[in-house]
């Protein structure tokens, strides 16, 4: 119905620019008085006008609303932080434009009746391009964040607390538990984010028939449980859903997004397609290898050996933070305390894995 509504207003206007042109041809002299009174000439105008209407209609229509779907796209992939200076810079620059063109003369020809326009549209896109460039200090100077005061003794001095942005927590990192821990040590800052989706998927993993993963998910269900009490941490669950989506991962970018908030996981493969998209990331998993201790071969340790390796000859142990220990002639030593010397370090992607020998084979060696 909206379709072929537009295709007659197409019509119409066709057939009345037609109509209008023949109509002004007559006046100017382009056609000859005897064809003015012509009674078949203005309504073959207009026929022709509609005709014209009808075919171009449809290219017309298709481009208008393919320009306004993805203009619809990329106002959802902005957050609302830049729309709102986006708009005001608009305004702004158009309040400019109009007050700078008001002096030139509106009776002189093409001056007066483009010029005016053309200056006017060109300061709104300038002013808001510049407020969207500057929109971190332009709400800094406006104040409309809260601005601290070092009272430091000797000092006065004003400096603009920075806005620091939410976390939103995917699945992966609630039932993980370390991120609990982190923030009870106030190394992460703002308010953490539960989407309701991701909420939903706990209580769907909690409710498994899967003794394993019910197990995980009230587990998940207990971590933000005992998070929202902690006095320092700042968790909020936020309602907005993406109907058209179904993916859990493709909801948390959008709605990353959304708010201009990082996620916090420690999924490889939501971490990659967050990158991609241009969403950071804070990976517990890569946290957790960056604060481990930093051994260097030659260093010796005592390791207690639990099992034997994937070589022949090797065993393995462990250090205190489940860093794998690969002991080359370890395997006789099973079950037993020994002293080994570091010979490589091999940094992976899934952790640390160092390669040591024994000391006693050193010596031998």
């Amino acid at each position: 119905m909206y379709s072929l509504i537009l295709k007659l207003v197409f019509v119409f206007m066709g057939a009345g620019i037609v109509y209008q042109g023949a109509v002004y041809a007559f006046k100017v002299g382009l056609l000859s008085e005897a064809a003015s009174f012509d009674g078949r000439i203005l309504p073959g105008a207009a026929v022709v006008g509609a005709l014209l209407g009808l075919m171009v209609g449809p290219w017309i229509i298709s481009k208008v609303e393919r320009f306004i779907s993805r203009l619809i796209a990329s106002l959802n992939r902005t957050s609302p932080y830049d729309l709102v200076i986006g708009a005001v810079g608009l305004v702004i620059g158009l309040l400019i434009g109009i007050l700078a063109t008001v002096p030139i003369p509106r009776h002189i020809p093409v001056v007066g009746d483009y010029v005016p326009l053309i200056a006017t549209l060109s300061m709104g896109y300038i002013a808001m391009a510049v407020s969207l460039k500057k929109k971190e200090e332009l709400l800094y100077l406006f104040s409309i964040f809260p601005r601290s005061v070092d009272k430091s003794p000797g000092r006065d001095r004003r400096t603009f607390s920075q806005k620091v942005p939410c976390k939103i927590l995917d699945t992966s990192v609630i039932i993980d538990g370390r991120i609990a821990d982190i923030c009870r040590t106030q190394f992460i800052e703002g308010v953490l984010v539960v989407p309701a989706f991701v909420l939903e998927e706990l209580q769907h993993i909690a409710d498994s028939s899967d003794v394993l993963k019910r197990n995980r998910g009230r587990r998940g269900l207990d971590i933000l449980n005992k998070m929202q009490k902690e006095p320092h941490v700042q968790v909020k669950i936020h309602d907005h859903n993406f109907d058209d989506v179904s993916e859990v991962d493709t909801k948390l970018v959008r709605l990353a997004k959304t708010l201009n908030a990082k996620i916090v996981t420690n999924d490889y493969n939501l971490n990659k397609v967050a990158e991609l998209q241009g969403v950071a990331v804070l990976n517990i998993n890569e946290l957790a290898n960056a604060v481990k201790p930093i051994v260097l071969p030659g260093e010796e340790m005592v390791v207690h050996v639990i099992k034997d390796g994937k070589e022949q000859g090797q065993g393995v142990a462990y250090l205190d933070d489940g860093t794998m220990i690969v002991v080359d002639g370890g395997r006789k030593y099973i079950g037993e305390d020994i002293g080994v010397m570091v010979t490589s370090v091999l940094q992976t992607a899934a952790g640390r894995m160092i390669f040591a020998k024994p000391k006693a084979m050193e010596r031998a060696l």
